[in-house]
């Protein structure tokens, strides 16, 4: 399925809430296919924002995410990511839990996975803590 054809603009669509993530966590929805599947957002964390309840996450689909502002740290790692850093983390791959001290907005696209690809089966279908909760199946982010 095809997002659709959008020339420049200014998104004004609304700033929501994922179904389960953590307070201070908002996403406005860029564009998206039928599904849901295909999906770009901004995603955006408030100062101490902290998803270490949620714990590491995996899920079957691709997600990118870059960092327009702020910054993340990432718990396991213990590595904060500034602004600038992007991921693009296949179907599987875990990451987080994490926080922000000071705040951050990202641009992520999530799509799925194809038939060349081969992840484990969402085990734990939260986003990283907002990142992923617009797909229809990472709604408990």
């Amino acid at each position: 399925m095809s997002k659709p054809e959008l020339e420049f603009h200014r998104p004004a669509g609304p700033w929501t809430a994922p179904a389960g993530a953590v307070p201070g966590v908002a996403q406005r929805v860029l564009a998206e296919d039928a599904s849901g599947a295909h999906s770009t957002m901004l995603v955006r964390w408030e100062p101490g924002t902290d998803t270490s309840a949620q714990g590491v996450t995996r899920h079957d689909f691709w997600e990118e995410v870059y960092i327009l502002q702020g910054d993340l740290h990432d718990l396991t790692l213990d590595e904060t990511f500034p602004q600038g850093s992007y991921a693009c983390r296949p179907p599987g791959m875990p990451h987080g839990p994490w926080t922000t001290a000071a705040g951050v907005t990202m641009l992520v696209f999530t799509y799925p996975a194809d038939q060349r690809t081969s992840g484990p089966a969402d085990q734990r279908t939260s986003g990283p803590a907002g990142l992923t909760a617009g797909r229809p199946d990472s709604r408990t982010a």
